[in-house]
């Protein structure tokens, strides 16, 4: 009844216009999209054929044996896997994310069940990719830590916040970045602060958004250098590299 009244107040005095489509948002727990374009979004409910590795998107329908695209064979990390593809709904709310500390309930909704597939709710410990100091004063927050947030009220996971740092400020990546440019703009751009509290343990790093894999990798090949048994990574998205 309560959802039902907030979504009559949206349409009437707030109208939301989708930032994908332009059609109207009616429904408050879809955030900036409205319901017909997270329709349009291919969330993954593991029917589809990915990277065994590094989640990388090839066919609606998986494999009966594990497949990889071998680009992501140098990487650090174990696994990456994420809620769904980097487009439309997905794609709007996370670019949101960046200047709105805001997720909606329809994309919190999904997370569960991502990770959950994906095995890492064994993991000993959630470590949100930091921010550069400088970031994170201009922005407020990190967004990264609010997706941490979500996976440790349904997992129990603790969240650890400090013991992974960006020494070096970074320039933001860009979908359409390439894979060196990316590369280079992270390499020797991460480090343990506290590896007593990461030895020995598995660690599941926490992003909003898996591209080329190298934030990602490299924030692996620390964590293991401090003692880290095993490190994968949780996105909310993960883009189509070409």
């Amino acid at each position: 009844m309560l959802k039902a009244l907030q979504n009559s107040l949206l349409s009437i005095v707030f109208p939301q216009e989708c930032s994908t489509c332009t059609r109207q948002v009616d429904d408050i727990r879809d955030g900036i999209a409205c319901g017909e374009c997270w329709a349009a979004t291919r969330i993954f409910d593991g029917s589809e054929m990915l990277c065994h590795k590094c989640g990388a998107y090839f066919d609606t329908t998986a494999a009966p044996v594990p497949v990889f695209c071998h680009k992501c064979d140098d990487h650090h990390y174990d696994r990456a896997a994420a809620a769904g593809v980097y487009e439309k709904a997905l794609s709007a709310s996370i670019i949101n994310l960046k200047s709105t500390p805001f997720l909606p309930d329809r994309l919190k909704a999904i997370v569960p069940a991502a990770v959950e597939r994906a095995g890492f709710t064994k993991a000993d410990v959630l470590v949100p990719i930091p921010l550069s100091k400088q970031r994170l004063i201009e922005r407020g927050y990190n967004q990264s830590e609010m997706v941490a947030s979500i996976v440790l009220r349904f997992s129990g996971i603790p969240v650890d916040r400090s013991s992974l740092a960006r020494k070096v400020h970074t320039p933001i990546h860009r979908v359409a970045m390439d894979n060196k440019a990316r590369e280079l703009t992270v390499k020797n751009a991460f480090a343990v602060t506290r590896p007593k509290l990461i030895a020995g343990k598995a660690v599941l790093l926490i992003d909003d958004v898996f591209t080329s894999g190298a934030t990602a990798s490299n924030c692996a090949r620390v964590l293991k250098r401090s003692g880290a048994t095993e490190v994968n990574i949780f996105t909310l998205a993960r883009a189509v590299m070409t």
